[in-house]
């Protein structure tokens, strides 16, 4: 009797496990699709990158065609959206060297913390008190500001445990004005409107624009060494990712308990591992450890990994969720670039003649 009362407990795990894995096979094989439509030239010149592509995409699939998904296979898209997210993001760390970030001294490491606390400031004090949005959509907007572009919205979004439709309304954000930067900064500076040395473009250019291939499009038609220095300022940013995580996680977890009524000083502390995951492969990626052949696998694993969690995350987005904040979200994200514009150039000249 207790065979069969097993085999009947059983019985149920089985169809889920298959739904759940077919669910992460499919999310692969769209992930798959988006890659190569990223590929695509016209596509590619923009700067815009896989994971931005996968949201979109994921996002026009979800609200149009998902009743043409089993039930059983959204576990796998929520497995792609939460907890792959959170090992690529961790994986994200081989793109950073401490050796790069020396390259560009206390300059470099001066401006890309005066403008990611900043920028982290702003954003959260104009979404929540200028906007009225909630904390985690202004916190959100002003990560894919700050910090990185998609990947600093997806690293917030598994801290903060938000809705993906918030996630989505942060992209959309970085996908905006850091495609306005590839072509006003270049413009402006050629044009005389900016007057900066390669030294203060690279700052500037690294400093203040949202995702990395943006920085890279943006500074390559300035000078390679514009662009070498804006791409190593752009992964110091990078690599405030894992202490600003900490900061906002012990914030959340107090924010928590004191809703809840806890005794100060009780209760956990929610430590993102993920974001010490990604200490630790910085610090094997500045130690050489790995071949390079194997960082550059890896690298490319992550890119698809982070491409899979961001069209999960845009099949959980539901339009109409972005209709009721989307316009006061893209207002803030519109005062964050003013904000970088025009602040991080002042900080840029600031540090460079201090510094300089």
């Amino acid at each position: 009797m207790s065979t069969v009362q097993s085999a009947q407990a059983l019985a149920p795990a089985a169809p889920s496990t298959r739904g759940q894995l077919n669910g992460i096979l499919f999310v692969a094989l769209f992930a798959a699709a988006v890659t190569r439509l990223a590929s695509v030239p016209a596509i590619a010149g923009l700067g815009i990158s896989p994971l931005i592509v996968g949201i979109v995409a994921g996002a026009i699939y979800g609200n149009a065609l998902r009743h043409g998904m089993p039930d059983s296979w959204a576990a796998g898209v929520n497995f792609s959206a939460r907890k792959l997210l959170r090992i690529a993001v961790a994986f994200f760390g081989l793109r950073v060297s401490l050796q790069e970030i020396a390259q560009v001294g206390v300059s470099g490491f001066t401006v890309s913390v005066l403008v990611v606390v900043s920028t982290l400031v702003i954003g959260t004090w104009a979404g929540m008190k200028l906007m009225k949005l909630d904390r985690d959509t202004a916190l959100l907007t002003a990560a894919g500001s700050a910090i990185c572009g998609a990947a600093a919205v997806l690293a917030f979004e598994s801290t903060l445990q938000s809705k993906p439709h918030k996630s989505a309304m942060a992209v959309g954000s970085v996908v905006l004005f850091g495609t306005l930067s590839m072509f006003l900064y270049p413009l402006a500076l050629n044009a005389g409107w900016l007057h900066l040395d390669t030294l203060g473009a690279g700052l500037f250019f690294g400093g203040t624009i949202h995702e990395v291939a943006q920085v890279v499009g943006a500074a390559s038609n300035v000078s390679p060494e514009a662009t070498h220095i804006a791409t190593i300022v752009k992964m110091t940013r990078v690599m405030l990712l894992v202490p600003v995580l900490l900061v906002i996680g012990f914030w959340i977890s107090r924010s928590r308990n004191a809703a809840d009524g806890a005794a100060q000083g009780k209760g956990k502390i929610a430590v993102p591992w993920f974001a010490l995951g990604f200490l630790a492969l910085v610090i094997v990626n500045s130690l050489h450890v790995l071949p390079d052949v194997a960082t550059s696998t890896i690298n490319t694993l992550d890119t698809f990994a982070l491409t899979m969690a961001m069209t999960a995350l845009g099949m959980e987005t539901r339009i109409a969720q972005i209709r009721q904040a989307g316009p006061r979200a893209l207002a803030t994200g519109a005062i964050l670039y003013v904000w970088l514009v025009g602040g991080g150039l002042l900080i840029t000249l600031g540090v460079e003649r201090l510094f300089g």
